[in-house]
């Protein structure tokens, strides 16, 4: 992918970002090349995304997100699409889950603005028990969806800190 890629991130890289491994008390410069790529249109993150940060996010990333709430695209931009990728992968389901899960919909994003997964999962193949048959890296393979983490984000962006 080229500097121009667009990303549309999932709940696991926000969580990740700012909660675990890159927080921006430690790293601040990041959000500065973040903020950048949200000027530029090039960050982008499903409705659904935001309502999971909201059931299991800190209080600094959801005001983080609802402070740059252009990010976010509406359910019914990309629902058809969603729908679709959910029943053709209905192993990317979790059965146990609370609330709608926001992973289809990131996967559809990308499809639809032809962009990057931005996502901290691993696929089935990787984990010792897999809870299901598909995850993000998996479904994204499957249907020729460019798929990284926050840190490949990073390198594909050619940033150094």
């Amino acid at each position: 992918m080229t500097q121009s890629s667009i990303y549309c991130v999932d709940t696991s890289s926000f969580m990740d970002w700012q909660a675990r491994h890159y927080p921006i008390d430690v790293f601040p410069n990041l959000i500065v090349r973040i903020d950048s790529l949200i000027s530029a249109g090039r960050l982008v993150t499903p409705a659904l995304v935001q309502e999971e940060l909201k059931a299991v996010g800190t209080t600094g990333i959801n005001a983080w997100v609802k402070a740059r709430k252009h990010i976010i695209v509406p359910t019914k931009d990309i629902l058809n699409e969603a729908l679709a990728i959910q029943n053709q992968f209905t192993g990317l389901l979790d059965p146990r889950a609370e609330y709608e899960e926001a992973d289809a919909y990131v996967i559809a994003l990308a499809r639809l603005r032809k962009g990057v997964v931005v996502a901290q999962e691993t696929s089935a193949a990787e984990k010792r028990n897999p809870k299901r048959t598909h995850f993000i890296p998996d479904v994204c393979r499957e249907l020729g969806v460019q798929c990284v983490s926050l840190l490949g984000l990073i390198r594909l962006e050619g940033w150094t800190f």
